[in-house]
C-alpha cells in the first residue's frame, strides 16, 4: 500500500528567485503552509550562474578598465596584472553565502524545504526523487506553483556542440582561455563578451546580423555594436552557423583547443567556444501531461496573465513561462500570486503588470531600456503620433581622453500623443543602471516629456541630459 501523501497549502517547485518570492509572500505574510523543492543550490540561476557572479565579474572587469583608464588622468599605472582563480575562489565563497541567506530566510518563516526532483502524478499531487537517495515520497496542494526556471541551450544540429560551454559553464573557469568564440547575440553574449575583452582575452562574436540585441531599439544596437568593435572585439557578421566542433585538445585556459567548422567558411581555431544561443524552458522532469498542463512548442508554460495554467489550482511564472524573463520579475509576479491565493480579499485580483518593466544589460558601457523600442512605438502609435529626442556624447569622464579612446553615451526618449507621454526610454553609457531605477520610477507613473522638462537639472552629470533634450 503506497503511503499516505503529506499535505501542504503551497507546493512551490523550485527555489530560485521568483519560487523564493512566491513562497516566503505566502508563508511569511500570511501563514501559508508551504513547501518548497529544489534540486540545485538554492536561490536558482541568478545567485548561481546569473545576475550575481555575472555582476561580480562585471565589477572586475570594470576595475580593470579603471586602472587602464586612470594613465589618461596622469597616473603612472602600470598593467597590473590579476588572478583570476583567486577572483573566482572570492566569488564562489560569497555565492554560498547567499546560498545560505536563502535558506536560513525561509527557516525563518516555516518554509519546508525539500531536497529532489518533482514530477506531476495528478493536477494536485506530486512525486518527489529525494536528492538523499532514500527514495521516493509524495505532496498534495490545492495550489502548486511551477517556478523551475530555464537552462542554457547547446545547438542540436551542430556535431561535437558539447565541446563548447555556456553561460553555466562560463562561471566554472578558473584559467582563462587566450582565445574565444561567442555564439549569439542577445545580452547574455553581449555581457560575457564585454568583460572577457576587458579582462585581455581575444574575443570573437558570431552574429546571424549586423547588429546584437536585435530586440532592443536601433540606437542601442548600433551603437554597442560599433563601440565593441572599436573595442578590440571581433564580431563576424552574417554568420551561418557551425557545422561542427572538433576538440585538438583538453585543458584549462590555453590547453584546450577547438576547431570550429563553419558554413561557408574556413575552419576557425579557439581555445574555447560559448554557446549563448537562448535558453529552454526547465520541464523535462515534471511529467507536466500527467496533470494536464498545456505548453507552448518552445516548450514555456501557458499561463494568463494572473498566473493561472489551464489546470486550476497550477501556477508558473518566471523564466519558465518566457515572460521577461529577468529575476525581478519574477520576484514580483511571485509576490502578487501570493497575495491573491493567500491574502485577504482586497487582494484577490492581485497580479504583476507586465508594463513598463526597466532592464540593464551590464555591457561595456551598460544599456538600460523601459518601455517600447522606437519600431514599437511606430507600430502602436503611428509614426505621425510619435515624437524622438535623443542625444549622444561623451560622458565627462572621457573630456581629456583621445578621441580613440571614448566611451559614447547616447539617450533616446520616445514620445507619444499630444502630451508627450514618455513610453520608451532608451540609455547607453557609464552609470545607466544606477540610472534607469530611478528614470524607471516616472515612466511607469507615466511621466511627459514636460515632466522630464520640468525637473531641475543637476549638473554635470550625464543624467541631466535626459532632463533637458530639445
Amino acid at each position: 500500500m503506497a503511503p499516505t501523501p503529506t499535505n501542504y497549502d503551497y507546493i512551490v517547485i523550485g527555489g530560485g528567485s521568483g519560487g523564493s518570492g512566491a513562497a516566503r509572500r505566502a508563508a511569511g505574510w500570511y501563514g501559508a503552509k508551504t513547501l518548497i523543492i529544489e534540486n540545485g543550490p538554492s536561490g536558482g540561476t541568478c545567485v548561481n550562474v546569473g545576475c550575481v557572479p555575472k555582476k561580480m565579474t562585471w565589477l572586475f572587469a570594470s576595475i580593470r578598465e579603471t586602472l587602464r583608464d586612470s594613465v589618461q588622468y596622469g597616473y603612472a599605472t602600470p598593467d597590473v596584472p590579476f588572478n583570476f582563480a583567486e577572483f573566482k575562489k572570492k566569488r564562489d565563497a560569497r555565492i554560498k553565502v547567499l546560498n545560505r541567506g536563502y535558506e536560513t530566510n525561509w527557516q525563518k518563516e516555516g518554509i519546508v524545504l525539500l531536497r529532489g526532483t518533482a514530477s506531476f502524478t495528478s493536477p494536485h499531487e506530486v512525486e518527489v526523487v529525494l536528492e538523499d537517495g532514500s527514495g521516493k515520497a509524495s505532496y498534495t496542494a490545492p495550489h502548486i506553483l511551477v517556478a523551475t526556471g530555464g537552462c542554457p541551450t547547446l545547438p542540436s544540429n551542430v556535431e561535437g556542440a558539447e565541446h563548447g560551454i555556456t553561460s553555466d559553464g562560463f562561471f566554472d573557469i578558473e584559467l582563462l582561455p587566450k582565445k574565444i568564440a561567442i555564439v549569439g547575440a542577445g545580452y547574455i553574449a553581449v555581457e560575457l563578451a564585454g568583460v572577457l575583452n576587458a579582462i585581455g582575452v581575444e574575443t570573437h562574436m558570431f552574429i546571424r546580423g549586423n547588429t546584437f540585441l536585435r530586440t532592443f531599439d536601433p540606437m542601442i544596437q548600433d551603437t554597442l555594436t560599433k563601440h565593441y568593435e572599436d573595442s578590440g572585439i571581433t564580431i563576424h557578421k552574417g554568420f551561418k552557423g557551425f557545422t561542427k566542433v572538433e576538440k585538438l585538445s583538453d585543458g584549462p585556459g590555453d590547453e584546450k583547443s577547438l576547431r570550429l567548422h563553419g558554413i561557408d567558411a574556413e575552419p576557425f581555431e579557439v581555445n574555447e567556444l560559448l554557446w549563448a544561443i537562448g535558453r529552454t524552458a526547465e520541464t523535462k522532469d515534471l511529467q507536466l501531461h500527467n496533470a494536464g498542463v498545456k505548453v507552448k512548442p518552445s516548450g514555456h508554460i501557458i499561463v494568463d496573465e494572473f498566473q493561472n495554467s489551464n489546470v486550476p489550482g497550477i501556477y508558473a511564472l518566471g523564466d519558465v513561462t518566457g515572460q521577461f524573463e529577468l529575476t525581478p520579475v519574477a520576484i514580483a509576479a511571485g509576490r502578487q500570486l501570493g497575495n491573491r491565493l493567500f491574502g485577504p480579499p482586497h487582494l484577490s485580483s492581485s497580479k504583476l503588470v507586465y508594463d513598463n518593466v526597466p532592464t540593464v544589460v551590464f555591457a561595456h558601457p551598460e544599456v538600460g531600456t523601459i518601455g517600447l523600442t522606437e519600431p514599437a512605438a511606430i507600430t502602436k502609435y503611428g509614426k505621425e503620433n510619435i515624437k524622438i529626442y535623443q542625444t549622444k556624447f561623451c560622458a565627462m569622464f572621457y573630456d581629456i581622453f583621445p578621441p580613440e579612446k571614448k566611451q559614447p553615451t547616447a539617450y533616446k526618449l520616445i514620445c507619444a500623443g499630444k502630451e508627450e507621454k514618455v513610453v520608451g526610454m532608451h540609455i547607453l553609457g557609464l552609470g545607466s543602471g544606477e540610472m534607469l531605477q530611478g528614470f524607471g520610477v516616472a515612466v511607469k507613473m507615466g511621466a511627459t516629456k514636460a515632466d522630464f522638462d520640468n525637473c531641475v537639472a543637476i549638473h554635470p552629470t550625464s543624467a541631466e541630459e535626459l532632463v533637458t533634450l530639445k
